[in-house]
């Protein structure tokens, strides 16, 4: 079937104040859509919110695939409405990317803990409660920081290093929170509880994963088209970076910016292979995905962990994204075109 007869939609956040005129031209998604054009597609443009769910889900009831830009949270809202339109037009047969069922088993914290067998992983430890945490994160800390994370979230939102300030009674502990501006403060253990207990009472756990000294070296993000790593990201200064010696934590520097290189970048060949040649396999077995499942689109964050050599480093898994993964390097967007059409061929083969 040639490509001018598929119609792919694109999900976005519909505009707060006048949903009529949110325009896929007017977003950051606009270079996807003319990239679809151009190679044949019919765009079809799909903001999305609560109250047009049921125009939306209409809108793309006759759409091949269909592509979603969309936060776990947006304007104070869950997706719960739109996991359920999006399961819906799966169940008729339109590709989604990435499929709520994907992103639950994949795109949240718990990937951490599901693969830390992996070569990627560390010392990873959930907590299915606030009593479960109080009895187990201060023997955690006895080892080191530790970085807790709530199930779900983004920019940084639920994600805290936590260290051991005085382990005397009651414990006292040093806590900085990931969301941008944020600085090192000093509380007792208990009341840092009573700071997550929200995060179990919205998502049921917490990931606990040691604190990596090597992250003043930077951050490297891999975009993944697929199984196919299709250009990376780079942030050198992130958002638990560490204050300077002789400097107090709260002079720690603020995040500084993504810096984005083509997949042929040299210094990051051995990630590329690893991830391709190892680990997305892996994660598959180990999460029970179906390779063909895998986010048209999706990026993994890494962490630098200890050399294993003198010449060969170590990484270590931060997250993984899914449910809004751009902007994205320039490299990354022919592959993700050629991956829908192809997708969008196969669903087709096997109508």
């Amino acid at each position: 079937m040639p490509a001018a007869n598929y119609k792919v939609g694109i999900v976005f956040p519909a505009n707060a104040t006048d949903n009529s005129e949110t325009r896929i031209e007017n977003t950051r998604l606009s270079e996807v859509a003319r990239a679809l054009t151009r190679a044949g597609a019919q765009v079809v443009s799909a903001p999305f919110c609560d109250e047009i769910a049921l125009e939306i889900e209409a809108r793309l009831a006759a759409v091949d695939f269909v592509l979603v830009w969309y936060n776990p949270f947006e304007g104070g809202r869950d997706r719960s409405r739109l996991n359920a339109m999006l399961r819906a037009l799966a169940a008729r047969g339109v590709g989604v990317s990435a499929h709520p069922d994907v992103i639950d088993k994949m795109g949240t914290k718990d990937v951490l803990y599901q693969t830390r067998h992996l070569s990627w992983g560390t010392d990873v430890r959930r907590y299915d409660s606030v009593d479960a945490m109080r009895a187990g994160l201060p023997l955690a800390l006895r080892s080191g920081p530790r970085v807790l994370k709530q199930m779900r979230g983004q920019s940084g939102d639920g994600v805290w290093k936590v260290s051991l300030a005085d382990a005397g009674s009651p414990l006292q502990v040093s806590v900085r929170h990931a969301v941008r501006g944020s600085v090192e403060t000093h509380m007792t253990f208990d009341e840092f509880l009573v700071h997550c207990e929200p995060y179990f009472t919205q998502f049921g756990a917490m990931i606990d994963q040691p604190f990596q000294s090597r992250i003043s070296e930077g951050m490297i993000r891999c975009y993944v088209v697929g199984d196919r790593v299709a250009g990376f990201g780079e942030q050198l200064i992130n958002a638990l970076y560490p204050a300077a010696p002789g400097q107090l934590q709260s002079e720690a520097p603020q995040p500084g910016p993504r810096l984005y290189f083509p997949a042929d970048r040299a210094d990051f060949q051995p990630l590329k292979r690893k991830l391709e040649g190892e680990w997305i396999a892996q994660m598959c077995e180990a999460l029970n995905i179906k390779h063909e499942h895998l986010p048209a689109l999706w990026d993994a964050d890494f962490m630098y962990g200890e050399k294993l050599s003198a010449a060969e480093d170590g990484y270590v898994l931060c997250e993984i994204n899914m449910s809004s993964v751009y902007p994205f390097p320039p490299s990354a967007m022919a592959p993700l075109v050629d991956e829908v059409m192809r997708r969008c061929a196969a669903d087709k083969r096997a109508v």
